[in-house]
């Protein structure tokens, strides 16, 4: 098991070798379109934005965009787009308090041990009725049943994805980790159908997938059976 600085440091070479097609590029158009419509005109800040894949999609439309992260080699690349980004750590946020007004994180939260500690510090720099997005590997999701079976996967020369911290969470597991004055106020659910990331290299299925994930992921009935569970909290 690595500590999470540096699994994420040898990750960075190797993180958007497959980020810009396919699987992974339909997660991030579902994941921006949880979090643009709540970040214009607002000040926000995305915790672990690794190379800034999705917050440059936000930047534009909000009044100040900053993003944080654990990994040096992350950042580097983020601020090659001109991004505003920091160093820091989710459990030890470097912002006084009520400093944004909207808070988000995805693929994030689910490797970090202190968990309570970190929603603590997002209840902190949220402004009141400000709102976050948090996502969460989901217990109760066909995601989670397969990768209990899936072999590891490289992410560096290295690195697999098995020596990181990984925490799958239930909704009730997650509304416990929230402090007093974070309350749910609505819940995503990101791949709730796709099997695996192969199948968006099949032509006709990725389309059939991807517009079917975008149906899935706003429906109450769906949403809680995504493999990324995404709660919307709002600070009282």
């Amino acid at each position: 098991m690595k500590d999470n600085r540096s699994y994420y440091d040898d990750f960075a070479g190797w993180y958007e070798r497959e980020r810009h097609h396919g699987y992974h590029a339909m997660l991030d158009r579902l994941q921006v379109g949880i979090a643009r419509p709540l970040s214009v005109g607002k000040d926000v800040l995305e915790l672990g934005c690794g190379t800034g894949l999705i917050l440059k999609e936000i930047d534009p439309f909000a009044r100040k965009a900053v993003g944080l992260d654990i990994s040096r080699g992350m950042l580097e690349q983020a601020r090659g787009r001109g991004l505003n980004v920091m160093a820091g750590s989710a459990t030890d946020l470097p912002f006084a308090d009520g400093s944004f007004d909207f808070v988000y994180s995805f693929k994030v939260l689910a490797h970090v041990q202190a968990i309570e500690q970190a929603m603590r510090e997002v209840h902190r720099v949220l402004r009141p009725g400000g709102k976050a997005a948090l996502e969460f590997y989901n217990k109760t999701s066909l995601r989670y049943l397969i990768k209990k079976f899936k072999r590891p996967n490289k992410v560096s020369d290295q690195t697999n994805d098995h020596e990181v911290y990984t925490r799958y969470d239930s909704l009730s597991e997650v509304r416990r980790y929230l402090p007093n004055g974070l309350k749910v106020v609505d819940v995503r659910g990101v791949r709730v159908f796709t099997p695996f990331a192969q199948a968006h290299k099949v032509p006709g299925v990725a389309q059939v997938l991807g517009t079917a994930e975008r149906i899935a992921r706003d429906r109450a009935v769906t949403a809680r059976l995504g493999g990324f569970l995404v709660v919307i909290v709002e600070k009282a």
